[in-house]
């Protein structure tokens, strides 16, 4: 990841972040994907109106979906509104994705993503991350990394 494309993150006005992910699995990799949405879907993501919570992607013949993704439906949709919890396709090359499948034919590793975010374009994309599961000890080390972090934030501002 380059720095102008951190930039855009940090400048977007949507970030919908799967804040778990962090503290379940090391992430190995992570890509940029696009997402195939339909018009309703992309008006409640610009509202915030998004959910990573329980996602996880899986490659279907040589294409990449996510799963359990929750989009709200849209407040002002119509008949033609879309469904909260329907699979929808990534948008990556055939050379990522085959990096993804063979990657995640080995055990313990998977695909979650992590962010979704609105581009300068107005297109809606989606931070996902080759994943190694933590075991219980890994993740009371990072309990402990965090609360040491706070500490000395705490002990920094005291002495400002």
């Amino acid at each position: 990841m380059n720095k102008e494309q951190e930039l855009l993150r940090k400048k977007s006005p949507v970030q919908i972040k799967n804040r778990k992910a962090a503290f379940e699995y090391f992430f190995i990799e992570e890509l940029t994907a696009g997402i195939v949405l339909t018009g309703t879907e992309i008006k409640s993501i610009r509202l915030g109106k998004a959910s990573l919570v329980d996602t996880y992607c899986t490659i279907i013949n040589g294409e990449l979906w996510v799963k359990g993704m929750s989009i709200s439906p849209y407040f002002y949709g119509s008949y033609n509104n879309h469904e909260m919890k329907r699979d929808r396709k990534l948008l990556l090359t055939r050379r990522e994705i085959a990096r993804l499948a063979s990657a995640t034919k080995q055990t313990g590793y998977t695909i979650v993503p992590t962010l979704v975010w609105i581009d300068e374009k107005g297109h809606a994309k989606m931070d996902i991350a080759l994943c190694k599961g933590k075991k219980a000890f890994d993740k009371r080390q990072t309990l402990k990394e965090k609360e040491d972090r706070r500490e000395m934030d705490r002990a920094m501002k005291i002495y400002k």
